[in-house]
Parts: structure tokens; sequence; C-alpha cells
């Protein structure tokens, strides 16, 4: 499935991106330890109260085959010939053990020399000499043109995918790298901090069932490693205690404890970075220092935050949602300020800032329906009961996302698989009027495309070309939907086709 899909800017990935380096001894010593100890603590979990049991009877069983093991030997010992002894002793000597410790090692899987299998870079590997050349066609699908759109697609592994859109000719759309992750990603946020150094990056932070968060160089290909890693796990142990065996875990310092849910890169303060997880907190993050600066704990019930955004025009107004059905705004030039709450009928879903306003912000929920508000209604107190401005049963089921067109005003699309043949259906959200309190009459246009997308997690408008749209679900595919092909979306926007985001 398809948990997330985020859109790079035009023109911000390198026309060819690097190839990674392999990596050194160290990183590969240290990935094996790690691998080896998750696959130690999985085997230790599967394991279940009557292990000892089943271990005493092995014991048994191991005893009983040493015992008819020495009996054979010595049954073996007498019968032995002479000249079978000989043979033995002949392959001794061939092996010539009494100057093993003398002889140059063979093969050393990280050796350093000419000889070893292992090499710092492939240049200096003989058997990839030339193998960096690619011929027309690789090159061709290697290269990212400035015209090109990127979009990162989160699932079992992330994946970069190529949308090439020629004017006036067909689409085309392809995988162009894969970055391996070692849990099942659940949120994405790309980010131009400029991590490595210069002016500005190209990176994709990634949030997953584990509590860090990676940050990968979308400008390297076959990277291992992530260049920055946000909080996460120390180690873990497991303690003998009354009843049974208990899990010890230690978690670096100020990182979330459970699964990340939500994450929001901040365009105005660029090394910004928002968290939310199951853990209750929402966390802000400096990913130039790798350290988290602010850890806050304002939604209640033990109830899983799942979604943040920052405010387009306020950068520093930030917005979160959570399963305790509320939703709270916190204003970063206020710290003492318990912040602004709204109450909604079920568990959110997402949050959304309308891009166009600084005041107004969508919510869809878990019972199938989407609510607008505005912050200017809201009560000084934190425990606002502020009316919606408002409220559409969109669907019949959860909706998970919602997403704004960036130049259209008004526009924003939430989703859903509507019955047991998972086609999708789009609700197109046209808003013609809004304002403080106000009955806010609206045009919905119903959109459906008969294509098995399955339930769906994630859709996302582009920035460059704001008519396309982002879609992934359960089923695995990616889809990038032009919705001015829909005759009546045309009739209304078509004439912002040509024009770009200012």
């Amino acid at each position: 499935m398809i948990a997330a899909v985020s859109w790079v800017p035009k023109g911000v990935s390198k026309s060819v991106p690097d190839v990674a380096d392999p990596p050194s001894k160290d990183e590969v010593e240290e990935i094996l330890k790690s691998n080896l100890e998750k696959s130690v603590e999985s085997e230790n979990e599967e394991q279940d109260e009557g292990m000892d049991a089943e271990a005493a009877k092995k014991g048994e069983v191991v005893s009983q085959a040493l015992a008819a093991a020495d009996a054979l030997g010595k049954a073996s010992k007498s019968t032995t010939s002479s000249s079978n002894f000989q043979d033995i002793t002949d392959g001794l000597q061939e092996l010539n053990m009494e100057d093993y410790d003398d002889e140059d090692d063979g093969i050393d899987i990280f050796g350093a020399g000419i000889g070893g299998t292992y090499y710092p870079s492939n240049d200096m590997d003989p058997y990839l000499q030339g193998q960096a050349d690619y011929d027309s066609e690789e090159l061709e699908d290697v290269i990212i043109k400035a015209e090109d759109a990127v979009l990162i697609c989160a699932r079992n592994e992330d994946e970069v995918w190529i949308y090439e859109d020629p004017a006036g000719g067909d689409s085309n759309m392809y995988v162009h790298h894969d970055i391996i992750i070692p849990a099942f990603p659940l949120c994405l946020a790309w980010l131009d901090c400029p991590i490595k150094g210069g002016e500005k990056g190209n990176f994709i932070a990634v949030g997953s069932m584990e509590p860090s968060i990676e940050i990968w160089d979308l400008d390297i290909m076959d990277e291992v490693q992530p260049s920055v890693v946000l909080g996460g796990i120390v180690e873990k142990k497991k303690k003998k205690k009354k009843g049974g065996k208990k899990k010890s875990i230690k978690y670096k310092e100020d990182s979330h404890t459970d699964a990340v849910l939500g994450l929001a890169w901040n365009k105005e303060y660029r090394n910004i970075l928002a968290s939310a997880s199951a853990d209750k907190l929402v966390k802000i993050w400096d990913v130039a220092t790798g350290k988290c600066d602010i850890t806050m704990a304002h939604h209640t019930d033990k109830a899983s935050v799942q979604a943040v955004a920052w405010n387009h025009h306020v950068p520093q107004v930030l917005l979160s949602g959570s399963f305790d059905h509320t939703v709270v705004l916190k204003d970063g030039r206020i710290p003492s300020h318990t912040g602004f709450k709204w109450s909604v009928s079920a568990d959110v879903e997402s949050v959304a800032w309308d891009p166009h306003t600084e005041h107004s912000f969508v919510v869809s929920l878990e019972n199938g329906t989407v609510s607008g508000f505005d912050i200017r209604a809201a009560k000084s107190d934190q425990s606002s009961d502020s009316k919606p401005s408002f409220t559409l049963h969109a669907h019949d089921k959860a909706v998970c996302t919602i997403s704004y067109n960036p130049l259209a005003p008004n526009v924003h699309v939430s989703p859903l698989s509507i019955d047991m043949s998972l086609m999708l259906d789009l609700t197109v959200l046209l808003l013609l009027n809004s304002g403080i309190c106000q009955t806010t009459s609206h045009h919905v246009l119903h959109l459906t495309i008969q294509k098995p997308y399955g339930a769906v997690f994630s859709i996302s408008f582009s920035e460059d070309s704001p008519f396309l749209l982002a879609i992934g679900g359960s089923k695995g595919r990616l889809e990038v939907w032009d919705t001015l092909s829909d005759a009546g979306v045309s009739r209304r926007y078509g004439n912002l086709r040509n024009q770009n985001r200012s």
C-alpha cells in the first residue's frame, strides 16, 4: 500500500543524482550488528511462555544424541584401521595446520589491499571499471530535467518517481530510484534545509512505525544510511521480573517513544520540522542540529496525535489534530499561552490550512465528515466551543487525507474508497463564500474515477502544476490525475491552466 505521497519542487533535484559510495567497514559492521539484534529480538518475542519447557525437552533430546554419538565414537575407535588413520594424517599435512597462523590472509572481506573484495570507492574496484558510464537510454532515465515533476511515494520502501508531462503530448511516469528504509513509512515531508552545507538541499523526512524520523538526501542514489536521524532507540533489553520477562527500551534524548504519524516542514524557518506521534506528543525539531527544541503534550485521553500543519502565512502558528477529538492551535510567538482548542465529532485523520488565507483551516474525520474553522472565532480560553464555519458529510467512511489546490482559491479535495469494489470517489469542494460565523454555501462536485486504487490514504496537489493531483492508496498504485480533464472543473478553472503560482 501507499501511505503517503510528496511532491518535490521542479528544478530542485540534481540533473544526474550522485551514486553513493560503498559503506565503510565500520558502517557495514554497524548495519549487520543492528540487523542481527533486531532478528534476535524478533525471535525472542515470538517465543511463548512454554519456551522453558520446550528447551528442557530439546535438552533431553540433545543429551540422548550425545550419548549415542559417544557410544558410536567408542565403537568406531575400536574398528579404525591403520590405513584410515594414515589418510587422516595425510590430510592434516596437506592443510599445513602448523603454519596456519603465519599465512597471509587470502581474502579479507573488508581488506584495504588491491587483492581484497572490498574497496573504499567504486573507482578502485577493477571489476567495476567503466560501470558508471551509462548508455544513451540509461542516461535518459537517470537524468532529471528541470521541467520534470518528481514525486516521493512511501510504501514498504520509499520510491522516487518522475512524472513527465510534455506540452501537447502523452504523460510518462516511472520509478527513478528506491530508498530502502528499515520500517514501514507512514508520513513524508520534503524540506530544503541545507543540512550538508550550501544554500539549499533536497531532502525527504520519513516518519514510520519506529519512534525515529529519518531524513534522506534525494540527490544521492543507492544510499544505505539517512543523512540525519531524529530520535530513535538506543538499545532494547529483556529483563526478568516477577510474572515473566519484560522489555526495557532506552530511547535517545527527547525522542518519540512510539510511531511517528505526521510531519510538517516549516517553509519560513527552514531548519524546523514538526512531528506528531502515537505517544500523544507533538515535537519541534531543529534538523540542522538533529535536536528536539520543544515537546508539547496538549492532547489528552491517551490518544495518538495524527496530524500537524504549519500556517502558510504565519509560520509560527502550528495546528495539531488528535484521536482525542480535538484540534489545537499553538502560537510560537506566545510560548506561555495554552493555545486554542476545537472539539470535533470524531477522531481527526488530517488537518490542512487554507493556503489563500491565514485564518481558515479544515479537518477531515474518521466518520467521513470534513469541517472548516475560522480561527478569528476562537474563544480566549483553551476549551473553545466555537462552531465550525461549515461541515460537509463528504463520505460514508473515514476521510484519511485532504489537499488544497495551491492556485485556485477555495478548492480542496478529499478522497475515499466508497464500496467493496474499491473505486475512488473524489469530492471537489468549491467553497463559494466564507466568513466568520456565517453560513457558507457550497457547490459540491462529485467526481468518480473508475480505477482500482483501493482505499485512498494520501493525495497531494502539485505546487508547480496546481491541477495535477497525486493519489496513493491500499492497492499500492501511484497515479497522477489532471483534474482539469473533468469537464466541470475545466469549465470553472480552465482559465488558470497556464498560470504559474506566484
